[in-house]
């Protein structure tokens, strides 16, 4: 009998310390992603940083760089909003 309860505590803890963060996680960046507006500056999970300039079902069009190249997207490739973070090496 302790030895099931034991094991039943053991499935409770990993369920509350794994895989409900990642869940709580997969939720924010779903919702974060289903926020994306034109103009706001976003990262890539590549890295490619730039700014949005058009908003398509499940795509979205990025303008990076001074030249002004456009690329296409699916939203799930979206890693960060905002402005990014400037690098430490270019310093």
């Amino acid at each position: 009998m302790e030895t099931l309860l034991m094991i039943a505590v053991m499935f409770g803890l990993l369920y509350f310390m794994m895989i409900r963060p990642e869940n709580k996680r997969k939720k924010e960046a779903q919702a974060m992603r289903d926020s994306l507006t034109i103009g706001d500056e976003i990262t890539t999970i590549g890295g490619i940083t730039g700014t949005i300039c058009q908003v398509k079902e499940n795509t979205i069009v990025l303008e990076s760089g001074a030249d002004r190249v456009r690329i296409e997207f699916t939203k799930w490739a979206v890693s960060t909003k905002g402005t990014p973070a400037a690098d430490p090496e270019a310093k």
